[in-house]
């Protein structure tokens, strides 16, 4: 079986005490069947340390894009577009938009939000979308900006069916986390059973949110099963056959070549 852990954050980990490298987070994944990674950046600063600390591998995939939460100071438009045109950056983001903590930098968490999505379509690499308290902001602009020139994800939805309905009349993929598996989280697991399979992804958001029985500690890609055999479930398909699928997904959104994939063991 083939798990892709589609957003995870490995410069967030506790390289301190739980783990002794990036490379003994990985094989903890890969033993779990959890063999490829999309390492996704909040900010340009922390997407050069995470190239560092990553390094080259054929196993993970790179985003670039600053964070709704950190628009407390500008940064640099021709520098975000520069950085993700460099190899190995498959995709925009995160980007889009969060008005529950910080809904004092709405006009500059939208102007980034649109910077994002239009680099995107120049670059043709699609935008990995956050949202919060934003829901009506947040498809308007991915409806103004063309998002369906370069695509994109909403990643870990806690949004509901209907607003699932529109990302995907827009084309979106659309990305569960570990709160599928929260005992409050039934309108999600509403909207879950909406989406179909050909447009999920799967995906820890780690080191955030680990997934029941895990809840309370650290997240890490190697849950990513544990989000996986609880959306087989859900969608009444066996884990296989979901991992085939947002496996597939995942390749297609990202434009990951399958030979890429198939080179992993």
């Amino acid at each position: 079986m083939f798990l892709v852990d589609s957003h995870c954050h490995l410069d967030g980990l506790d390289y301190q005490s739980l783990h002794e490298n990036v490379d003994d987070v990985l094989a903890k994944a890969a033993a779990r069947d959890v063999k490829f990674f999309l390492a996704v950046a909040t900010t340009l600063d922390g997407y050069r340390g995470m190239r560092e600390l990553v390094g080259e591998r054929e196993n993970v995939a790179f985003s670039c894009g600053v964070h709704p939460l950190h628009q407390e100071e500008e940064y640099d438009v021709e520098a975000l577009r520069r950085l993700a045109a460099e190899p190995g950056v498959v995709a925009m983001g995160e980007t889009g938009l969060d008005y529950f903590y910080t809904p004092e930098t709405k006009p500059r968490q939208q102007a980034s939000f649109r910077n994002h999505i239009r680099i995107g379509r120049e670059l043709n690499k699609p935008v990995i979308v956050h949202t919060r308290d934003a829901r009506e902001d947040t498809l308007a602009i991915l409806r103004d900006e063309k998002v369906t020139e370069c695509g994109g994800v909403l990643h870990c939805f806690t949004e509901d069916r209907q607003t699932a309905e529109k990302l995907l009349d827009m084309g979106f993929y659309i990305s569960f986390s570990g709160i599928v598996t929260f005992r409050n989280a039934e309108q999600l697991r509403d909207a879950a059973r909406y989406v179909p399979l050909d447009r999920m992804l799967v995906e820890t958001d780690s080191p955030y949110l680990a997934p029941v029985p895990h809840r309370g500690k650290e997240n890490q890609p190697a849950m990513t099963r544990d989000v996986a055999e609880y959306m087989a479930v859900l969608k009444g398909v066996s884990v296989e056959e979901l991992a085939v699928a947002t496996t597939k997904n995942f390749a297609d959104l990202f434009h990951i070549p399958p030979s890429r994939l198939q080179s992993i063991v």
